[in-house]
């Protein structure tokens, strides 16, 4: 086996251990996927100031994200279905953050549910929040991840009506898988995934089954969800959301300079520069994209983060030279996951902050909280200077 030195190599064993189903799922975008595409390339776009003769000694990547230390400005972001990719997958992510000394972030949509990931850790986690039609499902949610101790609301705003992604239409995909002949095969040719899945009682959206109103059982799951988004989502859910929650809240899906100034009027703490991970609408620009518009609108006034298109440590350390406090990957530690579990969750980690902390190096400095875009190539004040420049 080749070893392992990049994310797009635990990509690669992830899909050849994940049911095809499932590793789609997390690796599309909706429609043509212009902007899932548009994500990954428009960081390469981007190029750096290379710096030589400066001291590289005692570096530091250690920071703050809504007023919590981190071992880097990277979180483990939001994603649906992560204990498809994995058995236990949410827990084992979890467990992976924590040891590291990054956020994780569980999504609405898991399949392990706030109380097992809760009964699995130590430290807390943060909880992310779908707005649906049944508010008082809502309040449960809130409550719960209260009691679970988690230290961050994070709320996405830009699912009120779900995006169409071709490949899971094509796949019939379901959480559990339904036992088509498609759907066996897809299983039966990932023996260790199966393994997996029979040892854990974690097969369906733990969130809410169990706990929504006339949800039971399986055969009312798909029907709940296809009619509890709420289209209606605006400002004044945020409102009662925040003050229920009444902890540090971060509003994801902020992908306009204008939405970001209403955002930054909420009382929340910090904003998510995001386009769901090209995942909702095909089209919108890259996240890094409208990143420097953003941080130069509403920076001095609420704390600015993103997600979408991160695959490396210089990915990283990009959007944090515009302006971003924080970052959040996805894709990446799902890739991990599905090839190695929560080992492979902690070399995706790995692989980011070896890539983060050498770029910076090279880059001429040593404190992550000292990058701006002066690191940017071409710096500012030089002629074709790009906007983020």
């Amino acid at each position: 086996m080749s070893p392992i030195l990049e994310i797009n190599d635990l990509k690669n064993k992830a899909r050849r251990r994940v049911p095809k189903m499932f590793f789609d799922y997390a690796d599309s975008g909706s429609w043509t996927e212009s902007t899932y595409h548009a994500n990954e390339s428009d960081f390469a776009k981007i190029k750096l100031r290379q710096r030589i003769a400066v001291d590289m000694t005692n570096r530091s990547l250690k920071t703050q994200m809504v007023g919590q230390d981190v071992a880097m400005p990277v979180a483990l972001a939001p994603t649906g279905l992560t204990g498809m990719q994995h058995a236990d997958g949410e827990i084992l992510a979890a467990q992976a953050a924590e040891e590291f000394g990054i956020p994780f972030t569980l999504s609405t949509m898991s399949i392990c549910s706030i109380e097992a990931v809760a009964e699995k850790t130590k430290k807390p986690f943060w909880f992310q929040l779908y707005v649906m039609k049944d508010k008082d499902f809502i309040g449960n949610l809130i409550d719960r991840a209260k009691a679970a101790g988690c230290s961050a609301l994070v709320l996405t705003l830009d699912l009120q009506i779900l995006g169409q992604r071709h490949k899971d239409l094509r796949n019939g995909l379901s959480a559990p898988p339904k036992f088509t002949p498609k759907h066996i095969y897809q299983m039966a040719t990932r023996p260790l995934w199966c393994l997996g899945m029979l040892k854990t009682k974690n097969h369906t959206f733990g969130n809410i089954v169990g706990h929504a109103k006339g949800v039971s059982d399986l055969s009312s799951l798909s029907s709940w969800t296809a009619e509890q988004f709420d289209p209606q989502l605006n400002w004044k859910d945020v409102e009662w959301i925040r003050e229920r929650w009444g902890g540090p809240i971060i509003l994801k899906g902020i992908l306009d300079v204008e939405d970001a100034r209403m955002a930054a009027q909420t009382g929340a703490d910090a904003i998510i520069v995001s386009n769901h991970g090209g995942r909702q609408l095909d089209g919108a620009p890259s996240s890094i994209e409208v990143l420097p518009s953003i941080v130069d609108a509403v920076g001095d006034q609420i704390e600015v983060h993103m997600d979408g298109g991160i695959r490396s440590g210089q990915d990283v350390l990009k959007a944090k030279c515009l302006g971003a406090k924080g970052t959040y990957i996805g894709r990446p530690f799902l890739y991990g996951l599905g090839a190695d579990g929560k080992a492979g969750v902690a070399k995706a980690l790995d692989i980011i902050r070896t890539e983060l902390d050498v770029t910076m190096a090279l880059c001429g400095k040593r404190d992550i909280n000292d990058l701006d875009r002066s690191i940017i190539y071409p710096p500012e004040g030089l002629q074709n200077t790009r906007s983020w420049g």
